[in-house]
């Protein structure tokens, strides 16, 4: 993807430009801004200071409307200090986002110019329909059909001894199924372990219990004004203000309010010592037995050996960033990169610990250097995790 940079201030972006897979070109007026979009036929978004060399951003926003070709193109405003007024020009010109420097991060621009730019027409045209890095590689399909195949296999006695375990010990089915999400949306088979009706409490648990929540500093109700606000002279804000019930409150510090109590709540959830789990269930919690019928899923081609967690929906759902939603680039395993490096060590697991190795192994496919040999070498190393004392 390509991006057309409008001012003279790049080096705000340079080290969040860097971390992005796009391409910068620059033009230090609207001038040679023009100029660049008849020979740059491929720019996916424009990000323009309002401050410009002779003119405004808001003049080379309308004078590059003038041409069809220019209509479908995403457009940035960024101002140094809000304006109220810029701040409604800009709406009513159609502006596809508004960003004030004093508040925003250069990180927070970019990305944002980065989902503008996946979602131009331009960009989707020029994008492959079929993508063969995407695709499961047919080594990985052909060893997951055969060691689940024999593990299945030598594992039936096991199977049949533990379905009969549950069966005496609590009323209900002896298998668990349930949605799931990897690359697909698919049925996901278990060893039930836990008493019926357990569904019905994951979200009062995990309020409580979830090992992946961390907790304010503050509750919201006391983090006072923004700070921003109280620097600039009164009866001014740093940027649009809101009114919310009795309460007036500037956008960016409704904004940061609301993101210190999403951090509140994490996006996976994992309950520490489960008090619905059943006394044959711990075991073969702590064995991974209760895994084993997901070889079902594996040969039907739902799951393969390893890969990433498939996620229920209600997790799947709140992975929308892009960095996060990159873990679904790879097939969904029984093991993977986040079970022997920290689980298996039982070590704590934090939800950016886990994003992070769900996404290295995503980056195989998408780079295109997946081997056999590195799965079966995942597999060895979770052998030592099989056996373990946490009931997660």
């Amino acid at each position: 993807m390509k991006l057309l940079y409008i001012g003279n201030d790049l080096s705000f972006y340079k080290s969040s430009i860097q971390d992005m897979n796009m391409k910068i070109v620059q033009a230090p007026n609207g001038f040679e801004a023009m100029q660049l979009l008849d020979t740059e036929r491929s720019v996916h978004v424009i990000l323009c200071e309002y401050e410009l060399p002779g003119n405004h951003g808001l003049f080379f926003h309308q004078k590059m409307q003038e041409k069809s070709s220019n209509l479908m193109i995403p457009f940035i405003l960024v101002q140094q200090a809000f304006n109220p007024l810029i701040f409604r020009e800009a709406r009513e010109a159609g502006v596809s986002d508004y960003f004030v420097k004093a508040v925003s991060e250069a990180s927070q621009i970019i990305k944002r110019a980065l989902s503008l730019a996946s979602r131009n027409p331009k960009h989707n045209e020029s994008a492959p329909t079929d993508n063969p890095r995407m695709k499961v590689p047919l080594s990985k399909r052909l060893f997951d059909i055969v060691f689940a195949s024999c593990a299945l296999l030598v594992a039936t006695p096991l199977l049949t001894v533990i379905m009969l375990a549950i069966r005496l010990e609590s009323k209900g089915k002896v298998y668990y199924i349930a949605k799931r999400v990897g690359r697909k949306t698919f049925d996901f088979y278990k060893l039930r372990s836990m008493r019926q009706g357990s569904d019905q409490l994951i979200k009062q648990l995990a309020v409580k219990n979830n090992q992946y929540n961390t907790e304010l500093t503050q509750p919201e109700e006391d983090l006072g004004s923004c700070p921003l606000c109280a620097k600039l002279p009164e009866e001014t804000n740093c940027s649009p203000v809101m009114y919310i019930e009795d309460e007036q409150i500037c956008e960016h510090w409704h904004a940061e309010r609301s993101r210190r109590a999403a951090e509140a709540q994490s996006t996976f959830i994992k309950i520490e010592n489960d008090p619905r789990i059943t006394r044959v269930g711990k075991f073969i919690r702590n064995t991974s037995i209760d895994e084993l019928p997901q070889l079902l899923n594996v040969i039907k081609g739902d799951m393969s050996i390893v890969g990433n967690r498939p996620l229920p929906i209600y997790e799947a759902e709140l992975l929308t960033e892009d960095m996060m939603s990159k873990r679904f680039l790879a097939p969904a395993g029984i093991t993977g990169l986040w079970q022997v490096e920290l689980r298996g060590r039982g070590g704590v697991m934090s939800e950016e610990d886990r994003i992070a190795l769900d996404n290295s192994y995503a980056d195989k496919f998408i780079h295109n250097n997946y081997s056999v040999w590195y799965d079966i070498k995942l597999i060895l190393r979770t052998i030592p995790a099989l056996l373990q004392r946490d009931t997660v």
